[in-house]
Parts: structure tokens; sequence; C-alpha cells
């Protein structure tokens, strides 16, 4: 039996590895464009839309290839930020507050100086994700995931990606320091075991 492929349209190895866990090979062969060894499409993301942003780029890839192809957009939303950074949570800082500000570490110490007034229990944030699948042949289809938490007051842990040393779920840990129960748990999970079953009806 020949398992068809799935791509993941991302360059993040992180979210790569998370979407190949979660998903495993039985449906799909979940595979990334370097396997494929093609160059991901140049897609601008608008920052409006999680959705819009996903479809994009799962869309882009997917003519590229001729193959199904899944893509995630996903961000933090701080209520005392009010939202921010959200749909722009990869590129956070870059044009709004200092120049040098690029890379994953540079974003958290941003958002940890513009908390440093807000105490914990003044913190609440989420992670959101909408994943975005394109069959070819076939309408479109998202899903979305959550994950509600808080920031921390410094970055913990040495896993993980991204703004995951400075989001604590409720017993205190951050997503860093989860390993695999991550995995069970959060935003991407949600959307991912939700895409699932999609992908299970087309198997």
């Amino acid at each position: 039996m020949i398992i068809p492929k799935l791509v993941v349209a991302t360059t993040n190895a992180g979210k790569l590895k998370e979407f190949k866990e979660i998903l495993g090979d039985s449906l799909f062969q979940v595979i990334s464009p370097r396997e494929l060894e093609i160059e991901s499409p140049d897609i601008i993301e608008t920052g409006r839309s999680y959705a819009g942003n996903a479809l994009a780029k799962a869309t882009a890839m997917s003519k590229l290839t001729g193959l199904a192809t899944i893509a995630d957009d996903s961000g933090l939303e701080i209520d005392a930020l009010n939202g921010a950074p959200g749909p722009v949570s990869a590129r956070y800082g870059m044009n709004l507050y200092n120049k040098s500000i690029k890379n994953d570490e540079d974003r958290n110490m941003l958002i940890l100086e513009r908390l440093r007034d807000i105490p914990i229990s003044g913190r609440s944030a989420r992670f959101r994700t909408c994943i975005a699948l394109v069959l070819p042949g076939n309408l479109p289809t998202t899903r979305e995931g959550l994950c509600e938490g808080r920031i921390a007051l410094e970055p913990q842990g040495g896993n993980g990606f991204g703004y995951d040393p400075i989001f604590l779920i409720r017993d205190g840990r951050s997503f860093a320091e989860l390993g695999s129960y991550k995995n069970e748990i959060s935003h991407r999970a949600k959307a991912l075991f939700a895409i699932r079953s999609v992908l299970e009806k087309f198997n």
C-alpha cells in the first residue's frame, strides 16, 4: 500500500517536528518542502487573520507540488497588550520597536519588558492556531485550536521554540518545560487532532 504524501508548508523545524509527531505516518507520509527539494513560495502574510495566512501558505504550496498540503498560522495573544502580538507574532517588534529584534529570544525579552509592571495575575494570555488543509480537487478546510495560560515573569525551560519559554500553563510550567506532553495540550495539537479527523475521511 502506497501512503500518500502530505506536505507541511513550513520552514520552521520546531513546527515540522510537532506536525510529524502528532499526525504520524499512518494516514499520510508527512514531509517538508526541503524533503521534496523545493523552496517554499514567498507568501506575504497580511497579518489580518490566522485563517487567511494559513490558507495562503497551504494553497501556494499545493499548487506548486500538486500534493495535499497543510499549513498553520499561530499567534500569542496577551490581554494586557490588547491581544498583541496576535497574527504578527513571528515578526513582532521588527518594525514597531527596534530593528535589532530579529529572533525568538529578542521577541520574548521585548514582551517581558512591556509587561514588567504587570503582576502575574494580570498576565493572562493564549496561544491560537489555525491549520489549513488543501487537498487537490476538494474545498480547503480549516480548524482552530486554543490554549489558555499566562506570561511568565522570566523565561523558563530550554525546549520548544518561539514564545514557549514565557508561556505558562495552569501548573506553572512553561511550554518549554513540557517535553512530549506539549503535544497533548497545545493549541497546535488541538488543531492538528481536529484536522486529522478530516484527513481520515480521504484516506
